[in-house]
């Protein structure tokens, strides 16, 4: 297996409306995530413009359509053409979901909770393991946003802690999941954060969330669609002040903003990753 490392800095989506601007501005941004299904075509402006944007900076591939969690197995036309596109691009690095959003060919527009158990985390480490098999790399694996508590035999760091051991996979910490799903579920965001398998942690995502009243309950749903709220970035500087600089994303998916506004929020991790790195340096 082949792990490649993004730089220790903050990156943004690539999104269409961008791509004019971002080969002609040539913004100072670390690298670029895409989500590989929107690239599963074989030609056209998509391809046309991440081949040049990648030519000047590393491409992190995340995908959300694999359904890692489903019982039936991966589907192998997603994934061959998962894999043509990591070995066209060579991303820096694989990133996929800790979820399930397929059953029997039937694709649905969310990413839905796996239930802690022996059985499920079987079949995830079966799918992991095919998937960094054809794509000859470790992948990396997503904490989710949860809504509702499901039957579980063990915690979700448990869960991942024997998936990492099994499949040698890494982590990608999303930040902002975990304070939506501590806040939906009543949990401390820090404690869970203090337990993390931080030794896998390769990235790190930070977005925005919508809070919402659902049968008269509040409710923080993971939108992406908004800046990085306070509390989130305390929990992020928290983590990255306890654990080291990591590379780190800026998600918008919804409300896609003006890549100013975008490239203003990743400078705001890249403050707290430079600030990190700085005290190291003086230590050393």
């Amino acid at each position: 297996m082949t792990t490649s490392k993004l730089p220790t800095k903050s990156g943004i989506g690539l999104k269409p409306q961008h791509y004019e601007q971002i080969l002609k501005q040539q913004p100072d941004i670390a690298w670029f995530e895409i989500h590989p299904e929107n690239y599963f075509g074989n030609g056209g402006p998509a391809h046309h413009f991440l081949t040049k944007i990648a030519q000047d900076y590393p491409i992190s591939m995340h995908g959300v359509g694999l359904s890692l969690g489903s019982a039936n197995g991966l589907n192998k036309t997603h994934l061959k053409r998962l894999k043509k596109l990591v070995d066209r691009y060579q991303p820096a690095v694989f990133s996929e979901h800790l979820a399930w959003c397929e059953n029997n060919n039937q694709y649905f527009n969310d990413l839905l909770p796996l239930p802690y158990n022996e059985e499920s985390l079987e079949i995830f480490i079966k799918n992991v393991l095919d998937t960094q098999d054809t794509l000859k790399r470790s992948i990396l694996i997503e904490n989710p946003s949860i809504y509702i508590q499901t039957p579980n035999q063990m915690s979700e760091i448990e869960f991942l802690n024997e998936l990492i051991k099994k499949t040698d996979c890494g982590l990608l910490l999303d930040i902002n999941n975990v304070y939506v799903s501590a806040f939906n579920l009543g949990f401390n965001p820090q404690d869970y954060l203090d337990h993390f398998p931080t030794h896998a942690v390769q990235e790190i995502h930070l977005a925005g969330h919508s809070d919402k009243v659902l049968d008269k309950q509040p409710v923080k749903i993971d939108d992406h669609g908004s800046v990085v709220c306070n509390d989130v970035w305390q929990l992020y500087e928290h983590f990255i002040n306890k654990h080291g600089a990591i590379s780190t994303q800026i998600e918008w998916d919804s409300n896609t903003p003006e890549l100013n506004i975008w490239l203003d929020e990743a400078k705001k991790s890249d403050f707290i990753i430079n600030n990190t790195l700085n005290k190291k340096a003086v230590l050393c």
